[in-house]
């Protein structure tokens, strides 16, 4: 695929990046896509390897050589439908996903790997730039109605693929505006909400209903001002409900001093940014400006909320990690194709930020209620010698202490609101997780189905787009007796 010798003569072209003195002043996106140019070259690198590991590290399983030789090609337009032929909204992968296709590539394993993301970006902004990406309206209408509940990238494929199929499907969405996680969870500065929007435009002109600021559940569980919709209701009224709600429960760090004032979950604060970015109004928004913040967690949650208070115009960012410091290159040899466990560093890190390692919360403390210092330890980890297991223990003498007007909780997701699936009556497995499987992701409810992070757990978008569309096809096949619709 490519050019036979390309990845012998062209090197890896990364996007380049607004400087960070420029892009703290505003919330927009500031990766600058590939030139046509960069984007054949890098297109050129892609390998002859024989067996495309990369397409396999892909949890969607893009057919990535054929639209990289496409794009190598110039042949823009069947690169593109190629790329939507495994990825419905492939805008949103190609800017958020951290991209184990590139960890799988073939050229990683002595080489940087073809720049897969950044093709991808250039391809799917091309496409919208040229007025490619058209409403797909089904060629006959089914007469069976789906409910998608929840409107993040798991509903949002399960829907789009649904609806192409001819079938009738409503999208219930508890906050005032469609997008879930990916309009409140992540950043204008990595994701612009007029993506979302085109989307949505794209779905409505195929049929999908969208009805946001509607509760699916018990009535004593939804926020004042929300439309309620019962279990009972939907399952009446449609031929299948989806339950692609996702994994809201936050991991709360129960340690001295958590009711201060100032000790948030990073989720909050991350939505009521977006809110204020959305033009909705916010009360008594969480702020960063002129304060010392501290985030706790070390992944891409704790990440945005560096960027995040950064522009807000934070005094100083720090950010904890419990576990040891990864290296900054891994042992290819031994982790490949495999997801490799190394040193991340994004954009946000670059733009001002402490961080630090092997650190384990013992306290906060402060004043009238309100939190102005948080005690930390340091913490070594060791194998159990009789279990093998991964154990931790402080290390003597290692207290400290940091001035903290904000701390920033974000340690991940243990599993989805309890109240949704017990409201519906179906199945948790042991984590908490509605219990269904990637084969008909039925649940134990007639015609319920669960996907996405309600069903795996947290994840990626891209894991939740894939089984969106798998769950899609199950779904038809349930009210059909069978499906064209790609797994």
């Amino acid at each position: 695929m490519g050019k036979v010798t390309g990845f012998l003569e062209f090197q890896r072209i990364k996007e380049s990046y607004e400087a960070p003195a420029a892009r703290l002043k505003h919330w927009r996106e500031f990766v600058h896509t590939l030139t046509d140019e960069e984007a054949r070259v890098q297109g050129a690198r892609c390998m002859d390897c024989g067996i495309p590991f990369c397409s396999n590290g892909c949890p969607v399983n893009n057919i990535i050589p054929d639209w990289n030789d496409l794009v190598y090609r110039q042949d823009w337009r069947r690169a593109l439908d190629v790329l939507h032929s495994t990825n419905n909204f492939p805008e949103f992968t190609g800017r958020v996903c951290p991209a184990p296709c590139e960890a799988a590539c073939t050229l990683n394993i002595n080489d940087d790997a073809v720049g897969i993301k950044s093709i991808e970006h250039a391809i799917i902004d091309k496409g919208w730039q040229e007025g490619w990406v058209t409403p797909q309206p089904p060629q006959r209408k089914t007469g069976k109605k789906v409910a998608v509940v929840g409107s993040g990238p798991a509903g949002l494929a399960c829907a789009q693929q649904l609806a192409r199929a001819g079938h009738a499907v409503t999208v219930f969405e508890k906050s005032n505006r469609i997008g879930g996680l990916l309009r409140y969870g992540i950043p204008d500065f990595k994701l612009e909400k007029s993506h979302i929007d085109r989307r949505l435009a794209q779905m409505e002109a195929e049929g999908v209903e969208f009805c946001p600021s509607t509760y699916v559940g018990d009535a004593a569980h939804a926020e004042d001002g929300l439309t309620v919709r019962s279990p009972e209701s939907l399952q009446a009224e449609f031929d299948a409900v989806v339950l692609t709600g996702g994994a809201e429960q936050p991991r709360d760090l129960p340690a001295p001093g958590r009711e201060l004032r100032g000790v948030h979950f990073a989720m909050d604060f991350l939505r009521q940014q977006n809110k204020v970015n959305n033009g909705d109004r916010v009360e008594k928004q969480i702020s960063a400006k002129g304060k010392h913040v501290i985030v706790i967690g070390g992944g891409d949650t704790g990440s945005d909320c560096v960027g995040t208070s950064n522009r807000q115009g934070a005094l100083s960012v720090t950010q904890f990690e419990l576990m040891s410091k990864l290296p900054e290159v891994e042992n290819r040899p031994l982790t490949w194709p495999y997801w490799p466990a190394k040193l991340r560093t994004s954009s946000s890190h670059d733009e001002g930020c402490e961080r630090d390692w092997s650190v384990s919360t013992r306290s906060f403390e402060g004043k009238g209620g309100k939190i102005d210092k948080l005690v930390a330890a340091r913490v070594e980890w060791f194998k159990d010698k009789a279990t093998g297991q991964l154990k931790m223990r402080e290390v003597e003498g290692s207290q400290f202490e940091l001035p903290a007007d904000l701390v920033l909780l974000a340690m991940g997701f243990v599993s989805p609101v309890k109240n949704v699936l017990d409201a519906f009556g179906v199945d948790s497995d042991a984590r908490g997780n509605a219990r269904a499987d990637t084969d008909s992701y039925k649940t134990n409810v007639d015609k319920v189905f669960a996907a996405g992070d309600m069903r795996r757990g947290q994840s990626l978008i891209v894991w939740a787009i894939r089984e969106g569309r798998q769950c899609a096809r199950s779904v038809d096949a349930y009210l059909m007796g069978g499906s064209t619709l790609p797994r």
